[in-house]
């Protein structure tokens, strides 16, 4: 470990042993306000107190159980319903999801036309025979000049 880092620049030629019993402004950082505020709230006065706070242990080991415990099961079944759930909606197999080039979806003849699947189909319908019959439309679809 690189002491330098860690302490200010007149403790880099003390050992480990000797930090331990230096004021905690040794420490780079740790200002003499701090220091005075260690000293009133918790009684540190050195490296080594401070190192030794109950308080110090008790964050460290929680944090240290927190990077290694499992996900709550609840949690990972519901993350694991909801991955189920899109790729339900959105099956990886789907070639319309995989394919991104196609722009349109074509309906074969034999199936209904969304447009005209509703209460009054059969209405359109007999208007479109009506029309088509009466040549009221020309060869592209548009009206004729003579039809209504």
């Amino acid at each position: 470990m690189n002491i330098q880092i860690i302490v200010n620049d007149t403790h880099h030629d003390k050992c480990f042993r000797e930090l331990v019993d230096q004021p905690v402004t040794a420490l780079r950082g740790i200002t003499q306000q701090q220091a005075d505020a260690l000293r009133d709230a918790f009684g540190i006065n050195t490296i080594g107190e401070l190192a030794e706070l109950r308080a110090v242990k008790y964050a460290r080991a929680i944090r240290t159980m927190a990077s290694a415990e499992a996900e709550p099961l609840g949690e990972k079944a519901k993350e694991t319903l909801i991955d189920d759930a899109v790729e339900m909606t959105f099956p990886a197999s789907d070639p319309v999801s995989i394919q991104s080039s196609i722009t349109r979806i074509e309906v074969p003849p034999e199936k209904v036309d969304a447009s005209s699947d509703h209460q009054h189909a059969a209405a359109i319908e007999e208007h479109n025979k009506e029309v088509v019959g009466s040549g009221a439309l020309g060869q592209g679809g548009e009206k004729t000049a003579g039809a209504a």
